[in-house]
Parts: C-alpha cells; structure tokens; sequence
C-alpha cells in the first residue's frame, strides 16, 4: 500500500508525494475551484487529490503517473474517473 502525502503549494497548486517501500515520487498537480467543484462534489481539495491518487495507483505503478498535469487530465486517460472519484468521496 502506497503512502500519499498532499501538500497545497498555491491556490489551485498541490505536490503529492507517493512513497513505496524504500522509493517514492513527487507530482504537481493543479486544480481549478471549477474542477474540484465537478470531481469532489464539495468535498476537500486535498482529500479529493489524494483519493485520485488512489485512483491513479489502482491503475498504474507510481512511476508512470505524469509529474505535472492538471486534474481533468485523469478522465482522458481514465474516463470512469468522474463516476469513480464521486462514488470514493461520498
């Protein structure tokens, strides 16, 4: 089990960092109000980028999850992710 740590770093900014045994990774990912308002259905920023990493970790190893991307660009990837993230926050 991955150990995911969200930090804001702006006003729409925050670095995640994902640690795996002795490895870890660090990703900027940005989120509008708009997008956290769609994904998260009022739920916190932080608590909303941390279940998408969740999300992302189920699907791929960490070491692939972009750097930097905005959040909207996990339902290109993912298109389930908009239903999933909801279903993870209620």
């Amino acid at each position: 089990m991955a150990d995911i740590s969200v930090t804001r770093i702006g006003q729409t900014a925050f670095r995640v960092e994902v640690k795996e045994g002795s490895s870890s990774t660090v990703h900027d990912v940005t989120a509008s109000s708009a997008d956290i308002e769609r994904y998260g259905g009022g739920a916190p920023a932080e608590r909303l980028v941390e279940r998408s990493f969740e999300f992302l970790l189920e699907r791929e190893p960490k070491e692939s999850i972009l750097r930097s991307f905005e959040l909207p660009v996990i339902e290109r990837y993912f298109p389930e992710y908009a239903q999933e993230i909801r279903k993870r926050l209620q």
